[in-house]
């Protein structure tokens, strides 16, 4: 005989979360306060920031100092990209007629990024419903209503081509290359049209499927149009895709190659590239370094200008860095009997290579290790701010001087 056993279920409610207390250590709730008090000290610093730099526009501190204009001076100075820089200097600008954005940056009410958005809308007469709704919704939010807002305006065209950009990178030790593009839409169009058309034309690979997959197949076209491109190059030195090897195995080891400007070709694909390559051989010393010219000639030949690119990445005045129209520069002046040599070649932008030949700016030290360079009054100019003591929390920009 099976005997039935009864169960009583008592059923509890669950708590109405909304009324639920949450508790918290007083290690959490001394660390949240301290959090909440740096990003109010934080804020009233970047208002502080943004007005020294809406008095730096106005006095033009960049002027003398080897920038091009502020924006490129914020940049080399205090390292920030120069899309930053810009809208930095726009919202530095915008803050003096918005008094209660500037107040609500201050006090932490709103964080830099929300307020470099809002003023790119926000008006006096609109800034104080504006506080409101930002404090409550995410930046990228405000952002959109930036870009809604601005569609009305008359250089809404130009605006949208000025933020266009495509940037890459290697990751994964030098293994896979990287790109990201942003266009406006009638450009970006262009682009996707040129490379899936291009990616009809591509034959399949043995174990590929016809057409193969999408993202594939257009990373395909792409690599087709760019070496179609620099094959119909009328300048084969500056169209040519350089590849650093050494000669002969190491102890029985076959080594990648470099690419210049990054990356590394596995040996595999360096013996295809090699089967329609030009090769040229250059003598190292003992160490690998690379043996310039000397005084025979004042130009530096193509491979030895290849080395200063490849060594100097970009231009070298403090801060700089500038990948395009650059040109190699004689640190001692061929004149003055300077050689063509990697220690004496430098890489720089034609604006800071305008600023030593013609602005009286010069340089000193040796190009494979460290530059100094100068004012023309001869004081030394250092990448990135002065050393200076913090002012209190409660300081004053500097009034401009009378």
């Amino acid at each position: 005989m099976f005997g039935i056993v009864g169960v009583w279920l008592t059923t509890v409610p669950p708590p109405d979360r909304r009324d639920a207390t949450v508790e918290r250590s007083d290690q959490t709730a001394e660390i949240l306060s301290r959090l909440d008090e740096a990003h109010a000290q934080l804020g009233a610093a970047h208002q502080r920031f943004l007005e020294l730099i809406a008095q730096a526009d106005r006095e033009q501190v960049w002027a003398d100092d080897g920038a091009r204009d502020l924006a490129h001076w914020l940049w080399m100075r205090y390292g920030i990209s120069d899309w930053k820089a810009r809208r930095f200097i726009e919202t530095a600008n915008a803050l003096p007629r918005l008094p209660r954005v500037a107040g609500a940056l201050a006090t932490g009410e709103l964080g830099v990024d929300k307020v470099v958005e809002l003023t790119r809308f926000a008006t006096d007469e609109t800034e104080d419903g504006l506080i409101e709704w930002a404090a409550r919704v995410s930046a990228a939010r405000i952002r959109h209503e930036g870009d809604v807002v601005r569609r009305a305006e008359t250089d809404e065209a130009a605006l949208d081509d000025e933020i266009r950009a495509v940037s890459w990178s290697y990751r994964d030790e030098g293994r896979r290359f990287e790109m990201h593009a942003e266009l406006p839409a009638a450009q970006g169009a262009t682009v996707a049209q040129a490379i899936d058309r291009m990616s009809g034309t591509i034959p399949s690979m043995p174990g590929e499927r016809a057409g193969g997959p999408g993202a594939a197949r257009r990373a395909d076209a792409l690599v087709a149009i760019c070496s179609a491109r620099l094959a119909a190059d009328s300048d084969p030195e500056r169209a040519t895709v350089v590849i650093h090897a050494r000669a002969g195995h190491h102890a029985g080891v076959v080594t990648a190659a470099e690419i210049e400007g990054g990356g590394i070709a596995q040996p595999t694909v360096l013996e295809r590239l090699l089967c329609a390559a030009r090769i040229e051989t250059v003598q190292e010393d003992a160490t690998g370094r690379v043996i310039g010219v000397g005084r025979i000639t004042r130009v530096p030949p193509a491979w030895l200008l290849r080395q200063v690119r490849f060594r100097d990445k970009g231009c070298r005045f403090p801060g700089c860095g500038t990948r395009g129209f650059t040109q190699a520069h004689h640190i001692v002046f061929w004149r003055d009997g300077g050689g063509t040599d990697l220690s004496n070649l430098v890489l720089l932008c034609s604006w800071h290579h305008k600023l030593v030949h013609e602005y009286e700016w010069w340089i000193k030290g040796d190009a494979e290790a460290e530059l100094r360079w100068y004012r023309p009054d001869g004081t030394r100019y250092r990448a990135g701010p002065s050393e200076v003591e913090p002012r209190g929390a409660d300081s004053q920009p500097l009034e401009a001087a009378s």
